[in-house]
């Protein structure tokens, strides 16, 4: 069986196939922020996505014809349980309107499997996608009544590195605590308590640490004045898309970042260093929410290419428990492997529901 596996990012596209478990090519596409910026919406990507997938598989030499499935990551829609979903029209339309209250280059992966596997009259599935909710009460209350904190996060690659890390250490991931961080150009970090992601942060929602592309939490009465000569939709941008190193620098480019930090930029220096300094933060603040008790934690996500950071967190955080570094991610080996259980009838897919795992409490009703 061929699968081709599709991962729209907020700085690449990462494209797959694989024959059977056997992984023809890889190969991942860089977009600097300026790039995709010139586009209003995500959903105005979808075009230039298509075309990168086109053309890696033009230069593998992979007909499009030869694809048995697709897979793309996903997100936007309505939040659902994890798992491999079945992707069909409502799942499109809804991750299309942003029924799930996000706008994620993820949903593109959702986006183009279905224009894809329409066209080609061939399965399509997304696994895991950024809006799986497994938000225990305590992680969705805020202080205004009717206002909830939402489980958007970096599900695929944290799940399937926490699974990988159990594995490795003959650990059962449904009985274990973690912390895991997913960073890269969007970062969530998260608290898995016996297989579920009890609570974490909302990468593209103005929570948790900034990133090369997204403002991270601010004070509200601070972004309220933000607000005094700027649009919501400006606001939602930088949530995104051109907050983070892009708003400080112009560029979502890491290395660049990095590279003027290590020679002596005042600004870069500050700014990356203080980024570090917000993971950690959080790392704590899930570390609270398991009571202490968390196994490891598991840093993963392209950024964990620069050792600073990673010596950061350690220097931080080993208090609280062992580091343990998987630098990248395994998102297209997990979409993969999850629809081959599927096709071989080891587990079944799901159908979207249209209707949010977490529809309010019951006196929000009364």
């Amino acid at each position: 069986m061929r699968i081709l596996v599709i991962n729209p990012g907020s700085t690449s596209t990462k494209v797959s196939v694989f024959d059977d478990e056997k992984n023809i090519f890889t190969e991942s596409v860089f977009h600097d922020a300026p790039e995709l910026l010139a586009y209003h919406t995500v959903n105005d990507q979808l075009p230039f996505r298509k075309k990168v997938v086109m053309n890696l598989l033009d230069k593998h030499s992979i007909p499009i014809g030869t694809i048995d499935v697709f897979v793309g990551r996903g997100g936007c829609a309505y939040s659902q349980e994890e798992g491999v979903m079945i992707i069909d029209q409502n799942l499109y339309e809804d991750t299309r309107l942003d029924k799930g209250g996000s706008d994620h280059p993820a949903k593109l992966g959702v986006m183009l499997c279905y224009h894809l596997g329409c066209e080609y009259k061939k399965p399509m599935y997304t696994v895991n996608p950024t809006n799986v909710d497994e938000f225990t009460p305590l992680a969705r209350i805020t202080g205004l009544k009717g206002v909830y904190r939402r489980a958007q996060s970096h599900v695929l690659n944290q799940k399937g590195i926490a699974r990988l890390y159990c594995k490795e250490n003959g650990l059962d991931y449904n009985s274990v605590s973690l912390i895991v961080c997913h960073i890269d150009g969007g970062i969530t970090i998260a608290a898995h308590r016996n297989g579920k992601m009890i609570d974490g942060t909302e990468g593209a929602g103005g929570d948790g640490p900034f990133t090369p592309t997204r403002l991270g939490s601010i004070p509200l009465m601070e972004t309220a004045k933000f607000l005094e000569t700027h649009t919501p939709q400006e606001l939602e941008a930088m949530c995104s898309r051109s907050g983070g190193f892009v708003s400080h620098f112009g560029t979502s480019d890491s290395n660049k970042i990095h590279r003027l930090a290590e020679d002596g930029d005042e600004h870069a220096r500050l700014v990356w260093d203080t980024m570090i300094y917000q993971i950690c933060k959080a790392i704590g603040s899930m570390a609270a929410v398991l009571e202490g008790k968390a196994e490891a934690i598991l840093l993963t996500g392209g950024l964990v290419r620069f050792e600073d950071i990673v010596e950061g967190i350690k220097k931080r955080c080993s208090w609280i428990a062992p580091v343990f570094v998987y630098p990248g991610e395994v998102e297209q080996e997990e979409m993969c492997y999850e629809v081959l259980k599927v096709a071989r009838g080891e587990k079944e897919a799901h159908i979207y529901t249209g209707h949010p795992v977490f529809d309010g409490f019951p006196w929000d009703r009364d």
